[in-house]
């Protein structure tokens, strides 16, 4: 169940915007165990001076197409998933919309399921998945 901030700067089509969505949720249901239906994105697109990153900190070249993926989930997951999830994340990204490796940021956050209120104002107790 993960709620993804979708940062970049403003100027990207329609086509490009879906295509990054879409390649962030294949990402996510092929190798971060989420289901299929579970789709909940929000893209913030930023006038330039508004999203400030280093274009060479830990990574880079960075260039004017850098993204940032927030991704805020319900359950922890292992080294090992969250490793395939970034590397098949890049990969489909680079597929479409044709966003290099070296602009992809993540920061991956988790919670507590009673601070989840999907709909009705309750929280999200259940302990089998949605």
């Amino acid at each position: 169940m993960p709620f993804t901030r979708i940062s970049l700067l403003r100027g990207k089509s329609p086509d490009y915007l879906r295509a990054l969505s879409d390649s962030l949720h294949q990402a996510l249901v092929e190798s971060f165990e989420v289901p299929p239906d579970d789709r909940f994105q929000a893209i913030h697109q930023h006038e330039p001076g508004e999203l400030v990153f280093d274009r060479h900190y830990l990574g880079g070249p960075r260039s004017d197409d850098f993204v940032l993926f927030a991704i805020t989930a319900g359950k922890p997951r292992t080294v090992e998933v969250k490793r395939r999830f970034y590397e098949r994340l890049v990969e489909r990204l680079a597929e479409a919309p044709g966003l290099r490796p070296e602009d992809v940021m993540v920061i991956i956050t988790t919670t507590q399921r009673d601070e989840w209120s999907f709909a009705k104002g309750e929280p999200w107790m259940n302990e089998a998945e949605p």
